[in-house]
């Protein structure tokens, strides 16, 4: 949990008294792992498009949440689940139509190489499944991921997934290496990388262990957000299939358009991944996920292996997935992602240099990540004050990366000119506010 995210028992008073009783009965309900967002939580009721409204009607412009990906509560969506829920719904282990409708239309989005598609319920699900399949196809056990990485929460992926915290612990078969350096030019961000991975390579080798797979998110989100220099994964992929590995892209948060140049993130790098795992915007809430494999990777799990799930990819989930595609080819939505994307970006950068507060701008579409720093250093208590004072002006957005000090923002895909200056206006209060009280 990020600063921009902690609340404490400082805040508890600024509550209204029935936020404070449904937070008591939160605790005393889902135990003590879950965390809330912002110094002061929200209590919302109701979604639509962009917006989320709560229990007294303000609306808040969504910025952050890239699940509901075509909208909060889009009707096409909708209707889709609720047809196909009244019809039938039952599992994978039947014939159906929809089903295989889904599939042919989803992997037709991707390289001909990746042309079969397993269903599951979430990304760690979805990740979880590419372990397996990745130790079946190598014989190797060893993962390589970057230092801040979060590819989900079983107990198999939480073992690399070191955004999780100090307290979760990574698996002795894990190696970690440090995040591309988005300041350097193609070549040596892309020999850097590779040399990393290379190291880490050799170094679970010199323990014994096999090297199964390096898996990144492509927009290496937890990281801080690095989109670019387009093509600086190449090397490092090389490297890993060099070893006997295989090369995993994680497209659970970049994926579906977000990145605003295609539908995958993995595509911006000129690679074809081994195995592609995906999920959050899929379904726009309805809980489904999924990994799409080159034939060859998965051949020797599947004749070893009986896989099966009973939520993942039945009827009502290919309803939805195919609804969402649908939306997001009918709409142009990644041409918006692109379009809308470089017109925040744009705005955002004209306070580099002019605010002592933000340092850089980077990302690729509606994915975008603002460094925040105080006297030219990263500063995750400027960050979180910049996520709340835009909470309190009814916009909503995170932050990421090892320091807790880069913005995240990542609005849904139907996000407009008109909402990206409506959040311009509430980032450009916000820096004042803070540099008055400063």
């Amino acid at each position: 949990m990020t600063m921009a995210n902690a609340f404490g028992a400082d805040d508890f008073g600024r509550l209204s008294t029935m936020e404070q009783e449904m937070i008591a009965r939160r605790e005393r309900v889902l135990g003590p792992a879950y965390r809330l967002f912002y110094e002061r939580p929200l209590h919302f009721v109701r979604g639509e498009g962009v917006w989320l409204y709560d229990a007294e009607g303000q609306a808040y412009l969504d910025a952050y949440n890239n699940v509901a990906s075509v909208g909060h509560g889009n009707p096409a969506v909708l209707e889709a689940i609720g047809r196909q829920a009244a019809t039938l719904n039952t599992h994978t282990r039947y014939l159906h139509e929809g089903i295989l409708t889904y599939a042919e239309a989803l992997t037709a989005t991707f390289p001909s190489e990746l042309s079969q598609v397993m269903f599951t319920c979430t990304g760690s699900e979805a990740n979880d499944l590419a372990v397996r399949i990745a130790r079946a196809y190598t014989g190797g056990t060893g993962i390589i991921v970057t230092s801040h990485a979060y590819h989900g929460v079983t107990s198999t992926v939480a073992e690399f997934s070191p955004s999780l915290g100090a307290n979760v612990d990574l698996g002795f078969h894990v190696r970690t290496v440090s995040p591309p350096n988005p300041n350097l030019p193609l070549s040596e961000i892309e020999a850097s990388f590779a040399r990393d991975v290379e190291a880490a390579i050799a170094d679970l080798k010199r323990h014994g262990i096999k090297p199964a797979m390096l898996i990144v998110d492509t927009i290496f989100s937890s990281d801080g957000v690095i989109a670019d220099p387009p093509g600086f994964l190449r090397a490092a992929v090389d490297a890993i299939r060099k070893a006997g590995g295989i090369f995993v892209a994680d497209e659970v948060q970049p994926g579906f358009g977000r990145t605003g140049e295609a539908l995958w993130g993995f595509l911006r790098h000129g690679i074809v991944p081994d195995l592609v795992t995906v999920g959050k915007p899929m379904g726009n809430g309805y809980p489904m996920a999924g990994l799409i494999a080159q034939p060859h990777i998965i051949a020797e799990f599947g004749r070893n292996a009986r896989y099966f799930n009973t939520f993942g990819g039945n009827p009502v989930a290919a309803a939805a997935g195919q609804a969402v595609l649908a939306v997001i080819q009918d709409q142009n939505l990644v041409a918006n992602a692109r379009s809308v994307g470089a017109y925040l970006k744009a705005a955002l950068e004209t306070y580099v240099g002019s605010s002592p507060l933000i340092a850089s701008v980077r990302g690729a579409g509606l994915f975008l990540g603002v460094d925040v720093e105080e006297d030219g250093k990263p500063s995750a208590i400027a960050a979180a004050r910049i996520v709340n004072g835009l909470r309190e002006r009814h916009v909503l957005i995170s932050a990421s990366g090892p320091a807790a000090n880069v913005l995240k923002i990542r609005p849904p895909l139907v996000f407009s000119r008109a909402n990206a200056d409506r959040f311009m206006e509430a980032f450009d209060a916000t820096l004042k506010a803070i540099m008055q009280k400063d």
